[in-house]
Order: C-alpha cells, then structure tokens, then sequence
C-alpha cells in the first residue's frame, strides 16, 4: 500500500509540473519579427517582450527549471502547428472585446448577464420585456458561443480565439480600451488583461492595436496621457514603426479638440514625439469627413455592420468616401461584418437586423470594401456577441422557449474560413494596385 501511495504521489507531481510548464512554455515561443512594405502596412504593435507584469494576472511562473527537453518538444509542436495556418494578413484587422467574465475566473458572470435596454420611449418600453440575463443558460446574445459564457481572463480561451484569428488569416486585433480604473457601463476594468492579450497574440504572429472607448470626460490633455501611459506601458512605439489608434465615438468631441492633440501646432500635439502614432476616426454622418479632417485625424473607419444604417456603413457610398480620403491624404478603413442582430438587448430594434444569409452578407460586405481600394480591411467583430457581428465559433443551443441562432447548415468555423478566403484575395488584389 505504501508503494502504491509513493507511485501515485510521483503521478500527480508529474502532471502537476507539466500543466505548471505549459503556459511558461508558451510564453517563451515568440515569433520573429515582421516588417512589412506599405506605409500604411504598419508594425502596429511589437512583441509583449519587455511588457512589465502584472502582479494581479501573472502570465506565467518562471522557467529556469522546466527541462529543455519539455520545452524542445513544445517548441516543435508549435513550430509545425504554425507551418498550417494561412500567412497573418496585417492589413486586415478584427475588432475584439475583452470583456466577459464567469464565475470561475471572476467570481461572477460579466456582460453574459447584459441587462435588457428600454427604449427611449417609455410608452414603447412598456411592450418590451426588461430586466437582465441570467447565464449560464440565458445570456446576453441572441448566438450562442461554442466556448460558452467564457471569461476574457481565461488562458485557454485567450489561446482558442488568437488560434481561430490565425486560422481565419486576421493579422491584427483592435482591442476595446478603456483607461485603467474605467470601465463601460455593464463591465469590468480590462487595461490589466493587456499582458495577458499581448502575450497570447505574439505566439501566434498577431498584433495588437487599441480601440479606445468613449471614455468619461475624454479630451485632448487626457487622451495625450493615455497614450503616454499605453506607449510606455505597451511599449507600442519602436521609433521605426508608429503604432495605430481606432477611436470610438470621436465625432463626441469637436474637431478644436481634437486638433490641439492631433495636429503639429496644437496645444498639446503629440505630433513628432514619442508618443506619436496613427489616428483613426469614426465616421457615422457626412459631414463628419470635415470635421476628421479639421481634427487632424490621419483617417477614418466605418465600424457598423449594418449596411445602411449610417452614411459611413453603407456599402454603396465607400467609393466616394476613399476618394475623398485620397484627395486629403487620410487612411480609408472599411468596416465589414457577417451581419448585425441586438435584439437579446434591445428587443425593439429588430429593423437594423441585418440577416447573414448563410454568409452571402459577409461576401457582399467584403467584395464592396475590396473594391474601393482600402489600405486596410476592419472587421466588426471577433466577438461582439451583444451585437450579433461575432464571427467567432457558435454551435446551436435551445434553453426552454429560447431558440438561439446558429451557422447552420455550415459549420461553426464557417465565417472563419470566409474571412480566410477575403483576407487572401484582399492581398492578392493589393499586390496588383501596386504593380
């Protein structure tokens, strides 16, 4: 009896030293570097090396004991694992969101519980039903996801959603941001799971860029400390390369505001320091082009994927809005999405549902942005599930009366492989612009 206690003691230590290995493994698989031939083919964001930890979510434990031969084989793994994927097309960007929870990592269910919004009408509210989602079964989205109502602080589902961001040949993520000790209205504080994000994304050759929120009191002198504080922290800025910045919601602050941040004679320009990167503007209304310009925006993104809604998501006018760009020397970034539903949220809104139509939705949508000639291709989204815009993995799911929307009859990796297909022939099609 004894022996057999000392031969399950030594089991269990073993695989306690190989999960215990594994995430440290991972960690030290950094890819080569990238530099890419287009000023506006950008080296968004480095590699996390150097990123300083963070105390509160270390990202792994120290390795100067693991056996080289562990780490050797994991290495291969890796390496052969990656010999598979499509080539990373930096040009085409996904726009991610990093604010889920459950119980497990965070104690609670996190924007999975999202409450269900009344209508500014209060007599139209009243034919809505109200109050919050109650997961794991009845969650905020109208998809269910094939991970489940997973967490942001997750490794293993950090590790799952750059692996799909690489098999569906995305380069870059556009990571929602808001400040450290802000948050959005129904989350929690996300700025120390960047380590973490950056690290899952350099193993698998992607970059990283900041989609900043709409935060409060936003202005000029704050965004500059912001981007200090992002620079320097991330250290996005390698003095060859200047790092990129979508922001939400720009059009919420004036054009004077932002040009005392975003042009070279403004009161607190970032302009030729540091701290200096691509800025990139919402468009949502015409006469917004004027005022991107007078901002001293370097471009400007569409982000809605609902075609129609706004003048800037609207297929038929991206056209004229990359002439225009091209004429003031600004960036277009189409935005394009597989389809758009809120109604798990917003139940009254059903007439901006866009239906996917098994993905001839996300083909139109890509065939148009491709067709005006963009520098880049943004995608909306990864996974904004409230939103239905998701092209991240969902599987069929019933809960009581409750039938959720599914892929089918594709699979769930469908509008990853449609991504795939456009992010080659979006390359294909710029390399013949250039010839």
């Amino acid at each position: 009896m004894a022996r057999f206690k000392r031969k399950s003691c030594c089991v269990i230590i073993a695989l306690a030293l190989v999960v215990l290995t594994i995430p440290v493994i991972l960690k030290s698989l950094n890819p080569e570097d990238n530099s890419f031939g287009s000023r506006f083919a950008l080296r968004l964001i480095p590699s996390s090396r150097g990123v300083e930890e963070d105390t509160r979510y270390p990202v792994s434990s120290k390795a100067s004991w693991i056996p080289k031969f562990i780490a050797a084989k994991k290495a291969d793994s890796l390496e052969n694992k990656m010999q598979d994927f499509p080539e990373p097309n930096y040009n085409v960007h996904a726009f991610y969101y990093a604010w889920f929870g459950n119980p497990q990592f965070d104690g609670k269910y996190v924007h999975w519980d999202h409450p269900i919004l009344p209508h500014w009408d209060p007599k139209v509210a009243l034919s809505y039903p109200s109050g919050r989602h109650k997961p794991p079964e009845d969650i905020g989205t109208n998809f269910y996801p094939a991970l489940g109502p997973y967490s942001s602080k997750d490794p293993s589902v950090l590790e799952e959603h750059m692996l799909q961001l690489r098999t569906a040949g995305v380069g870059v993520l556009a990571l929602s941001w808001y400040p450290a000790n802000m948050k959005d209205d129904n989350g929690e504080e996300i700025d120390n799971l960047v380590p973490l994000i950056l690290n899952a994304a350099d193993i698998y050759q992607l970059k990283v860029v900041f989609h900043i929120e709409p935060y409060k009191d936003r202005d000029d002198v704050n965004m500059r400390k912001n981007i200090e504080y992002i620079v320097e922290r991330y250290k996005t800025n390698t003095g060859k390369f200047l790092p990129l910045f979508y922001i939400y919601d720009s059009y919420l602050q004036s054009p004077q505001i932002w040009s005392q941040l975003l042009k070279s004679n403004g009161k607190h320009t970032i302009r030729n320091t540091p701290y200096d990167g691509i800025f990139i503007s919402l468009l949502v209304e015409e006469r917004h082009k004027k005022d991107i310009l007078n901002g001293g925006f370097d471009g400007l993104y569409t982000y809605f994927a609902t075609n129609g809604f706004t003048y800037g998501s609207s297929h038929h006018n991206w056209r004229s809005i990359k002439t225009f760009c091209d004429h003031n020397d600004l960036m277009f970034i189409p935005s394009v999405g597989p389809g758009y539903i809120d109604t798990s949220i917003r139940p009254w809104n059903s007439q901006n549902t866009r239906n996917r139509i098994n993905g001839k939705y996300y083909e139109t949508s890509f065939n148009a942005a491709v067709a005006a000639r963009p520098q880049i291709i943004s995608i909306t989204s990864f996974n904004e599930w409230h939103e239905g815009t998701q092209i991240e993995r969902a599987v069929p799911k019933t809960w009581g009366k409750t039938v959720y929307l599914d892929y089918l009859p594709h699979k769930s990796t469908a509008y990853l492989e449609i991504t795939n297909k456009w992010a080659r022939r979006f390359s294909e099609e710029q390399k013949k612009w250039l010839e």
